[in-house]
This record gives C-alpha cells, sequence and structure tokens, in this order.
C-alpha cells in the first residue's frame, strides 16, 4: 500500500469517525526501516534488530536502538525495543509450549534498567512467559516478575506474543502497568477459520462484499473481548 498511502487512510478514519487512531510500526528489522516510518509519521515504532539477527549482540541492539530513539526525537514517534530475540513466531503453532526453554528468554529486571537507561526508550517489550503465535495450550504469565520488573523502570511496557493467553492474565497485567499488548495471532485465527466456514457454506458465492461481513464481526468480537480485558474499553478519546 505504501507508507504514505496508510498513513493518509488512518488520518481519514480517525476524522470520519471522531476517535484515536495511531499507527505502530511492529518488528521493524532494520533502523532504515524505522526511519521510514518515522519520515512517514507514524506515532509508535517498535525496533526489533534480534527478529533479523536471532544472534545480534547486546551491544549491536542497544546501539541501533540508540539511532532510531535518535531520529524519533524530529517527529516526537515514541521507540519500543527488546533486549534479546523473542521467542515464537505469529502463527498458529502444532506444538505444546516447552516453559523451561521460555525461561531462559526472560526478562531479568536488573538488565532491563540497564537496556531502558542506555537506550532511553519509551516502551520495553518484556518477555515474562508470554512468546509470539497461537499454541494448543494456554499460556501462563509470570505476573510476580512483572511487577519486579515494573518497580524498577519507568518507562512503558509492553507483552508481545498475547494470543492465547487467559483473559485473567491481562486483567491482572493491566493493573501492574502494562500499557500495550500484541494479539495478532488471535485475530488471524479467527479471521481464517470463520472465512473458511464461510466459503465452505456459500460455495457458489463469488461477490467478496458479500462474504466478508461474518468474517469481520468474528475478528471484531475477539478485539472488543482483549479490549474489555485490558481495562480499556470506552476510555478511546474523540
Amino acid at each position: 500500500m505504501g507508507l504514505d498511502n496508510i498513513r493518509d487512510m488512518v488520518d481519514n478514519y480517525r476524522m470520519e469517525y471522531g476517535v484515536e487512531m495511531y499507527i505502530n510500526l511492529d518488528h521493524s528489522p532494520s533502523v532504515e526501516a524505522a526511519k521510514r516510518g518515522i519520515d512517514a509519521g507514524f506515532e509508535f515504532i517498535h525496533i526489533d534488530i534480534s527478529q533479523a539477527n536471532h544472534d545480534a549482540s547486546r551491544e549491536e541492539i542497544i546501539a541501533k536502538t540508540k539511532e532510531v530513539v535518535e531520529y524519533a526525537r524530529f517527529t516526537g514517534a515514541l521507540v519500543e525495543a527488546e533486549e534479546r530475540y523473542f521467542m515464537g513466531s505469529s502463527n498458529v503453532h502444532t506444538e505444546t509450549i516447552d516453559y523451561e526453554e521460555v525461561k531462559k528468554f526472560n526478562t531479568k529486571p536488573e538488565e532491563a534498567v540497564d537496556f531502558v537507561t542506555q537506550t532511553n526508550i519509551d516502551t520495553l517489550a518484556v518477555q515474562i512467559g508470554n512468546l509470539h503465535g497461537l499454541y494448543p495450550v494456554p499460556k501462563q504469565l509470570d505476573l510476580e516478575l512483572l511487577q519486579q520488573i515494573r518497580d524498577k523502570i519507568q518507562c512503558h511496557i509492553s507483552l508481545h506474543g498475547g494470543s492465547g493467553t487467559p483473559l485473567h492474565f491481562f486483567e491482572d497485567a493491566a493493573k501492574i502497568g502494562v500499557s500495550k499488548i500484541n494479539i495478532n495471532s488471535d485475530m488471524r485465527y479467527a479471521f481464517r477459520k470463520t472465512l473458511e466456514k464461510v466459503l465452505a457454506d456459500n460455495p457458489n458465492e463469488y461477490a467478496v462484499v458479500k462474504l466478508m461481513p461474518t468474517v469481520y464481526e468474528a475478528v471484531q468480537a475477539v478485539i472488543e473481548e482483549k479490549i474489555t480485558a485490558f481495562g480499556s474499553a470506552g476510555k478511546a478519546v474523540s
């Protein structure tokens, strides 16, 4: 679509519906890509050096994150980052979760302090049992670890890999002080499964505009459920 077209589309919808709408550049794999998002006026920039290179050193991640933070000052965009590779992928997985492996990647409070201090980021993406994707078993968040991190740092906290997490974890995480939660795989799953059913139920219909409303409604139901669990319902500023 092009970055400028996306910017214009969101601005048009914001004016038409009179509600807050912002653009988050999620998992930007390079400084250059992040800068393009900033130039286009995106309000949130997630720089994720370890996404492109899982073996990226902490020094490299810090240096490149700092470069994006400095550049974002020109527009006031908020910058989000994580200090190491984040497990999983934004897909539906068939394997169960090996939590002993997951724990190896959990955020350490003291390291979080050092990373935030060195980079001056606005939001830290923490790992407390969350991981990208949807799995056949529910995820379990270490809320005690989250509280320890919250007590140590002053910036915002985000949770990637929120899909497939029981809602009570979100309710507690929001109370502790998480500002942003990603649930992409939950939406993708609802979209795909509902679309498959709609297509099977309407084998002779080729007008896409007639097929999609049910799919949209299914995704919307997921989003509304999460917004309520996050404690965000009714808080958009018009």
